[in-house]
Parts: structure tokens; sequence; C-alpha cells
């Protein structure tokens, strides 16, 4: 997501100058991937790949706490569901 430091907001690709550059203050604007690196070559318009803006490297993929919590949860209820068939 690219993120103006001086306007203190982040902007959608299509919505940055044709250099890259915020719409509002036309300061060049940092650019990540979906990890939260910083990505090196400048991303604009012209040079938009949003495979690689996408692309992980699985490192930094867990089941947040509360989804583990919901699926266990869910576990239990359809269980006691099928117990109750029986009973």
């Amino acid at each position: 997501m690219p993120w103006c430091e001086p306007c203190a907001k982040y902007f959608v690709p299509n919505a940055l100058t044709i250099e890259g550059g915020c719409p509002k203050c036309g300061a060049v604007v940092g650019q990540s991937d979906i990890n939260g690196r910083s990505i090196d070559p400048l991303v604009t318009a012209k040079t938009l790949d949003l495979r690689a803006l996408a692309s992980t490297d699985g490192q930094d993929e867990k089941a947040p706490w509360h989804f583990k919590l919901l699926v266990s949860a869910l576990v239990i209820y359809i269980s006691w569901r099928v117990v109750s068939l029986f009973i």
C-alpha cells in the first residue's frame, strides 16, 4: 500500500501520479508488499505488477488465535450435535 508520510494517508496505486507521487503534495510515496517490506524499485502506473505486490514467501503466514478458537468451538459444537442425534 503506498503511504504518503507528509499527508499521513494511504493511497491505492491508481491514485498516484504517473511518477509515483502523492496527488496532493507531490512527494514520492513509499511502496511496500503484502508483508510490509519496502519495494526498492519505485512502482508507478506503468511498472505496476500486482503479482509481485501480492507475493508472499510463506514465513509470515500464521492463523490468528481467534481463528483457531473459532474453529475449535465449531468442531465442539458440530460434535455435540452429532452426539445429540443418538441420545
